[in-house]
């Protein structure tokens, strides 16, 4: 309990003259708690993802498989954040692979067969991947540049989106807004608003947080925090700097997912897909009178 008090109300950070512990304020210590419990729900989450697939007893050297992918809708609220961005970000990719896979390649074969067809038109949607993933200067890669400012705010954020892709066709500002965009995805336009984007965006795992759980009496909760890849990573990447040793890890979790969807994508490209696209119908209330 001792541990955990301390933990959540104070932060040590490590200098080259040794370690320095300060009071967290209120507000601090409320985001540390927040923390604390996003890192342990991660945990747990990659531990049961892992413990399942394991218990499918699946065969890791297996060259033959067959896969069902239940992808994201494409999401379109009034108030669309962060995770909209990154949902609608999979549908663009997923949609692309649609598009070669059904449209272009399709079309090649029919013209190397000389099949008689009306040609169709598609819409290639490489430009918006780009705007949002291009590295350096994509919308993922900007946001990441203003988390690395610990003063940094959405309106800070949205002026750069603003002044960086104001001749963009994908991009537009929502005129009488100073902190959200428009993008003119594949299925429409969706409005984000930026507030949460900086917040959101930073998977930090703080290192008081890292330390009290690896060390728990309990052989489970430790065993979920020692990481030793990560120790290792995180001690090659303070080595030669002249500042202090930040008391967390900033990881991007727009990166993170860009770079699972890399992953997903590579996958699906060795594959012989097959599509099963969603239908849309409406509910009829018939009349109750009998003569109808």
């Amino acid at each position: 309990a001792e541990l955990l008090e301390k933990a959540l109300s104070t932060r040590t950070r490590q200098t080259f003259d040794g370690a320095i512990t300060s009071p967290l304020s209120a507000a601090a210590a409320t985001h540390s708690r927040d923390s604390l419990s996003k890192t342990i729900y991660s945990k747990l989450f990659d531990w049961l993802g892992h413990k399942i697939n394991t218990s499918l007893g699946q065969d890791a050297t297996s060259k033959l498989t067959v896969g069902v992918l239940d992808i994201y809708g494409f999401e379109q609220f009034k108030k669309n954040d962060f995770e909209q961005f990154c949902i609608n970000l999979a549908n663009e990719k997923l949609q692309q692979h649609f598009n070669q896979q059904i449209f272009k390649k399709e079309q090649e074969e029919y013209k190397k067969e000389e099949i008689q067809w009306t040609y169709i038109d598609f819409v290639d949607n490489q430009d918006i991947l780009d705007l949002i993933e291009k590295k350096p200067g994509g919308m993922i890669d900007l946001l990441d540049e203003q988390c690395q400012f610990p003063k940094a705010k959405s309106a800070d954020f949205a002026q750069k989106l603003y002044n960086s892709f104001t001749e963009n066709k994908r991009f537009s500002k929502p005129k009488l807004s100073r902190s959200a965009f428009t993008l003119n995805h594949y299925a429409g336009n969706v409005t984000y608003e930026t507030d949460n984007f900086l917040e959101k965006n930073k998977d930090y795992v703080i290192a008081d947080h890292k330390s009290m759980l690896a060390s728990s009496e309990y052989h489970f909760v430790a065993s979920l925090f020692k990481d030793k890849e990560e120790d290792k990573q995180k001690e090659e990447a303070s080595k030669g700097s002249r500042k202090s040793v930040s008391a967390f890890r900033f990881a991007s979790l727009g990166n993170t997912f860009k770079g699972q969807l890399k992953e997903l994508m590579a996958a699906l490209s060795q594959t012989e897909p097959h599509y099963v696209r969603s239908v849309s119908y409406t509910h009829l209330t018939l009349p109750t009178n009998r003569e109808v």
